[in-house]
């Protein structure tokens, strides 16, 4: 059988983080939804996506096909239905389909012919951008399951201070000493060749993945996510790094989610509670208006390629674009279209040409290549979004 994943009816709510990625590389919990499913599947699996991404993450077809919604995040139950599934048949989760069967060059466009199989169960779906870091803990506690089954964690360093060290799993290579992991809250995943410099304070439920870094005397509380490549310093409670991110020095930030290739300058700090403890509004791209969150604890989304200056204040519920660049004293406003240049003083827009020139170097101190591909769907971004910009 192939299984495809595909956008679903809330990508648009996922933006900005979704204007550069499909729905499955969203990053929550330890892996990303495509990797979840995947490891549960045992198959590798391709995406439907917008016609602009699809050059980088393209769909592979074949005779019989499982086609799943990547805002579903997988476990043990609904896993098996999803592989039992035959023609015509589609699994449901209330009015949601998570899953149907389709054959090759097969449309469906309506699921009433369709036999239809209730899935009934406990299942995390992932429709807002807060959802992300607010469903945080318990998508590390699924994938600490799946990753940990009938595994052994690299031993603990004996300079390394415990609270129930049972729930503590170190891979190999990974570096650790004179740090204080307290996974008495939820469990504590340490990557391949990660690093907790000393000094560092972890409650869990937390995940360091690979190659990652929290700085000397780091201050985590969970549920946090730390991606792949990415380096933590300050203090950070209950957000999600993508990954190839630095907040790598003093500074709060909380209720958060970061992509990739973001750098937040030292002592950048991001406000998560309002002053008169009201509920938070979000910048909403469907409808050109801030919603509703019903959360009073939400902080900063930044798109990917974002950046901003030493001393960078961000009021709660502020939303960041793809490719920003924020800088300047006091608070800039709590939406920045992508491609923005500037602070609370105005922007102006910020060329192509040279945040391209930007992301080229980033993507080489990391060995990784700024590819014709993302050229073209940054460029697709650009256009897509200059009706927020002030020229």
């Amino acid at each position: 059988m192939n299984y495809i994943l595909f956008d679903g009816p809330y990508r648009n709510n996922l933006l900005p983080f979704t204007f550069t990625r499909p729905v499955a590389d969203i990053r929550v919990g330890i892996l990303t939804i495509r990797q979840k499913w995947e490891s549960y599947l045992e198959y590798t699996t391709t995406t439907v996506t917008e016609d602009y991404l699809s050059h980088k993450f393209p769909m592979v077809e074949m005779e019989e096909n499982i086609m799943i919604n990547a805002s579903f995040l997988p476990n043990g139950e609904v896993v098996e239905l999803v592989k039992n599934l035959t023609h015509n048949q589609a699994l449901f989760k209330g009015e949601d389909v998570i899953a149907f069967f389709a054959k090759e060059g097969e449309e469906v466009n309506d699921f009433s012919k369709f036999e239809a199989v209730e899935f009934n169960g406990e299942i995390l779906k992932v429709e807002h951008t807060w959802d992300i870091f607010s469903k945080n803990g318990e998508a590390i506690e699924e994938d600490f399951r799946l990753i940990t089954k009938d595994r052994k964690s690299e031993p603990i360093p004996v300079t390394v201070n415990t609270i129930h060290p049972e729930n503590i799993f170190i891979e190999k290579g990974a570096k650790l000493n004179f740090a204080t992991l307290n996974a008495s809250s939820g469990p504590i995943y340490i990557g391949r060749d990660a690093e907790i410099m000393e000094g560092s304070i972890v409650r869990g439920p937390f995940a360091l993945c690979n190659n990652a870094t929290l700085k000397l005397a780091s201050k985590i509380y969970g549920p946090t996510t730390v991606g792949p490549h990415s380096k933590v310093g300050g203090e950070v409670n209950n957000s999600v790094i993508f990954g190839y991110s630095n907040k790598g020095h003093d500074g709060f930030l909380g209720n958060s989610v970061l992509g990739e290739w973001c750098n937040l300058g030292a002592d950048t700090n991001n406000s998560n509670l309002k002053n008169n403890y009201a509920e938070v509004r979000l910048w909403d791209y469907q409808t050109g208006g801030f919603a509703k969150t019903g959360l009073q604890f939400c902080g900063l989304m930044m798109g990917d390629h974002s950046k901003c200056g030493i001393n960078t204040m961000f009021n709660t519920g502020t939303v960041v674009g793809v490719s920003a660049n924020i800088f300047g004293s006091g608070f800039p406003r709590n939406f920045v279209p992508s491609f923005s240049w500037g602070g609370s003083k105005g922007f102006v827009t910020y060329k192509t040409t040279k945040a391209f020139e930007v992301a080229e170097v980033v993507m080489a101190r990391r060995k990784e290549a700024f590819t014709e591909k993302d050229r073209t769907i940054l460029e697709h971004i650009f256009e897509e979004t200059k009706n927020y910009r002030r020229e």
